[in-house]
């Protein structure tokens, strides 16, 4: 069994700082194989908050696979953003901005879907795509491919964000190339489901983490996930801290399972 913790949106500069020793005591006692971090480490890309938030991660415990968020790159330094949008990022967490993970049972890859050009709204490239497939082809046949990025791949009706460009061409290429995970942040809000699907069958399962540490919440408590990875099989336990709450807890349990019609719900509690 592989299991793999993911955090998102952690926005330090504009975080809860109650919440930051509960999150790190309850990221480290998943015993997780990895952390995936899916972007907007900071609230403005300050030097100050990057720093912040590398220190967080420095006491995960588990390795951690991080990609940058859409702000993650500066916003009010015009020079900075179009010069050299990823330098800080780069200087502070990771000089990657797209990787390749193997773990047991399992290799994740970190895409970088956050457009310099633009506030909010992500894209995806070419690159990104063929280096997923290339990791996906190689290996095991039975290990779990997933994907990390910051920006999601299909949205809930009425959401307050544009999908990014390219998104339903490229949860499909990431299907066809044998992705079952897709692990996302950027709308501080809940979802597990499966999605792309083809005759009938959901190919893939994503997993949007609303907000770890944020004060911007969208009517949701601040969470992360906890999930664990046996053949056909994914259970993901939703850790939250309720306003006022100084701890997270399981609040629901989602599992689904592979079968011949694709990915189905196998019973949520």
């Amino acid at each position: 069994m592989t299991c793999i913790v993911h955090l998102s949106d952690l926005h330090f500069g504009c975080i809860q700082p109650s919440l930051t020793e509960p999150l790190i005591e309850a990221v480290n006692a998943a015993g997780a194989h990895a952390v995936a971090v899916s972007g907007d480490l900071t609230q403005r890309a300050r030097t100050s908050q990057f720093r912040a938030a590398r220190a967080f991660l420095d006491r995960i415990e588990a390795p951690v696979v991080v990609v940058p968020g859409n702000h993650d790159v500066p916003l009010f330094n015009p020079f900075l953003r179009l010069a050299r949008p990823f330098a800080r990022y780069r200087r502070w967490i990771d000089d990657r901005l797209e990787s390749v993970h193997d773990l047991p049972g399992a290799v994740l890859v970190g895409l970088n879907t956050v457009d310099p050009w633009r506030h909010q709204r992500g894209r995806i490239g070419e690159g990104g795509l063929a280096l997923a497939c290339a990791a996906f082809a190689g290996g095991p046949s039975d290990r779990w491919k997933i994907v990390v990025a910051h920006h999601p791949f299909d949205q809930a009706p009425g959401s307050r964000k544009k999908l990014m460009r390219g998104a339903g061409a490229a949860a499909a290429r990431l299907a066809d190339c044998g992705a079952h995970l897709v692990l996302s942040g950027h709308l501080h809000s809940w979802r597990a489901e499966p999605f792309v699907e083809t005759r009938g069958q959901r190919r893939m399962v994503q997993v949007h983490a609303g907000t770890g540490l944020s004060r911007r919440l969208r009517n949701e408590p601040n969470d992360f996930c906890v999930m664990r990875l046996d053949a056909d099989r994914l259970t993901i336990d939703r850790m939250a801290a309720p306003p006022g709450a100084t701890r997270f807890d399981r609040i629901e349990r989602f599992a689904f399972r592979h079968t011949s019609m694709g990915w189905l719900p196998g019973g949520a509690t």
